[in-house]
């Protein structure tokens, strides 16, 4: 038993594959934002855990010479 394949089926078929790329597309750079954006406050992040503390900015008196 063979079916053809209707105008009206190839015309659904287009509609939803474009649709599903356009998701796709949307998904896809919608995540990557959220990927490049949790990178970078990673990267912000990450020096102020080694910052120096204002003490430890001044010269050691010991050290300096009079």
């Amino acid at each position: 038993m063979g079916t053809s394949l209707t105008p009206e089926f190839w015309r659904l078929f287009a509609v939803l594959l474009v649709i599903s790329m356009a998701v796709t597309f949307v998904l896809s750079a919608a995540l990557d934002a959220l990927a490049l954006r949790a990178q970078r406050r990673h990267i912000r992040r990450r020096p102020t855990a080694t910052r120096m503390t204002e003490a430890s900015r001044r010269p050691d008196r010991s050290l300096v010479r009079h």
